[in-house]
């Protein structure tokens, strides 16, 4: 057994104290507590020490990791005993982040390919949570809710694995807190989660997310955002909201692809042969995913959810036009900056054609339509307003781009940005006009 299969083994097991939760109560914490102190100054050599001791942790001599591990198991342990963070979340958040790296490494033990290994980390995570949560249910004679566990253990597991590959191994103790922090926010906004909604959504989302990653259209990384977020906008607003999420994905994508040697040969290629990050999915859909948790969260407030129906179409209307634009009139000479209309080369930040402008708004009409048809609070009208709230969206991204990309501003920035106008656009156009 390899060091790093031994050491994530031995991560999994101290995860596994969680489960004693129900039955310590308010001294739920004390294990975690115990465990950092012994492992912050009472273990520098010795078995234990070559069993949880990762690199850095040689070099210094203590075994830092695992004494961050236990303190952030400690400190949502805390949360959950006295402020009100439900039990069953931190069991979940501990085993997700400890198992789903044990499945992580038993893939790593056969092959080195990061698609699998994100998958053996997604399969036990989820099982993990699972299993974590129905044990809590059972010790403390609560309603096994299964869909609801289900949702919350693979969402909890996305959310980590995303993490995990953004960040670095010694930053599991962050890891852990956001999913734990992440997955409160989660089980508050699920006020209802079905057999059917749950099953769907994990079907539609993992089978995208892995077409998307075996035909290049997103990195590892790339996927478990779009699935994460394919997952949420499902269970919290709809088969609806997620056909238009899908529109700009499978579209965009699609534009990205086009004549990418063309594109590649002109200097305006996207990197990673088109594959999506983290940060190219996040900046596109990040406006996108705050609209469906605050139409989540409009179900127990006197706000009518409809107003961010606009704004979620808006953002992805302004998503697909900027995509369309940039991936399609880059194909074509004499581009011109927006703001003075010189002549620039290809690819120049904030350089427009007149076909890209056309592209540009027929995307935002495509996102419009979509949403006419399968978002109920969408009328005739509403759509012309979310085609405009787009087309205007990517005309921000085109100004801000000849103005103030650069370094300090970079394009996910832009992106987001130029999605936040298309959401308040149509938004704010909705309301005073519906």
């Amino acid at each position: 057994m390899q060091p790093t299969l031994r050491r994530a083994s031995g991560f999994a097991l101290v995860g596994t104290l969680a489960l004693a939760a129900p039955v310590l109560g308010r001294a739920a914490f004390a294990p975690f507590a115990v465990i950092a102190a012994v492992a912050a100054f009472g273990v520098t050599d010795g078995p234990l020490f070559e069993l949880f001791a990762r690199p850095a942790d040689r070099r210094e001599g203590r075994l830092n990791g695992l004494t961050g591990f236990a303190l952030a198991a400690a400190g949502l342990a805390l949360l959950a005993t006295e402020i009100g963070l439900p039990v069953s979340l931190f069991v979940a958040a501990v085993v997700v982040l400890a198992y789903g790296n044990l499945g992580k490494r038993l893939v790593a033990e056969s092959t080195d390919n990061p698609f699998l290994g994100a998958t053996g980390f997604i399969v036990a995570g989820s099982v993990a949570g699972v299993g974590g949560q129905a044990a809590v249910a059972a010790l403390s004679q609560s309603p096994i809710l299964a869909p609801r566990f289900v949702f919350l253990a693979v969402a909890g597991t996305l959310v980590a694995a995303l993490f995990r590959e953004m960040l670095f191994e010694r930053d599991d103790p962050l890891v852990m807190l956001s999913t734990g922090l992440l997955l409160w926010l989660f089980d508050a906004l699920a006020v209802s989660v079905g057999t059917v909604d749950v099953a769907a959504a994990l079907a539609v989302t993992v089978g995208l997310g892995y077409v998307s990653y075996a035909l290049g259209a997103a990195s590892v990384a790339g996927m478990l955002s779009g699935v994460l977020l394919g997952l949420l906008v499902i269970v919290f607003g709809g088969i609806g909201w997620f056909a238009v999420l899908i529109s700009f994905f499978g579209v965009g994508s699609l534009s990205t692809k086009y004549k990418y040697d063309e594109k590649k040969r002109r200097g305006i290629a996207e990197e990673n042969e088109g594959a999506r990050g983290t940060g190219n999915v996040l900046g596109n859909a990040a406006v996108a995913v705050l609209c469906v948790i605050c139409f989540a969260a409009s179900r127990s407030v006197p706000i009518d959810g409809v107003i961010f129906q606009y704004a979620f179409a808006g953002s992805m209307a302004a998503a697909l036009s900027d995509t369309l634009s940039s991936e399609l009139g880059g194909l074509y000479d004499n581009p011109r900056l927006i703001t003075t209309l010189e002549p620039v080369s290809p690819g120049t930040d904030g350089g427009v054609t007149w076909q890209g402008e056309l592209f540009g708004f027929l995307g935002a009409a495509v996102v419009a339509v979509v949403a006419l048809a399968l978002l109920p609070g969408v009328s005739s009208f509403g759509a012309t307003v979310i085609a405009v709230g787009g087309f205007l969206g990517m005309t921000a991204d085109s100004v801000l781009g000849a103005t103030i990309e650069g370094p300090a501003f970079g394009n996910e920035a832009v992106n987001f940005a130029a999605t936040l106008v298309g959401a308040v656009v149509s938004a704010v156009t909705a309301l005073a006009l519906l």
